[in-house]
């Protein structure tokens, strides 16, 4: 299983709600294929839901601290990569 580009790290985590914080070093939309790998992580999901400042975004920016809902625990510290489209030929 190729990890992808790295595209950020998860500064926190709210449990009761499976948000995770990430710092963002590329872009990320809505609709992206993701991977979260860490020392005790190591997960993919779909991007379904993101928000910026308590506003629902379409697409974070690099250099934005985006919430995104998660499907499993992260921790600070845990990896994001973004999962490139294979191309068919």
């Amino acid at each position: 299983m190729a990890e992808g580009k790295r595209i950020g790290k998860v500064v926190h985590y709210f449990g009761k709600i499976s948000v995770g914080v990430v710092d963002l070093e590329s872009d990320l939309k809505i609709g992206d294929q993701v991977r979260f790998k860490g020392a005790h992580t190591d997960f993919e999901q779909m991007i379904e839901s993101m928000h910026v400042d308590n506003e629902a975004v379409e697409r974070g920016s690099t250099g934005e601290e985006v919430a995104i809902k998660v499907t499993e625990r992260v921790r600070a510290g845990d990896r994001l990569y973004l999962h490139e489209a294979e191309e068919v030929s």
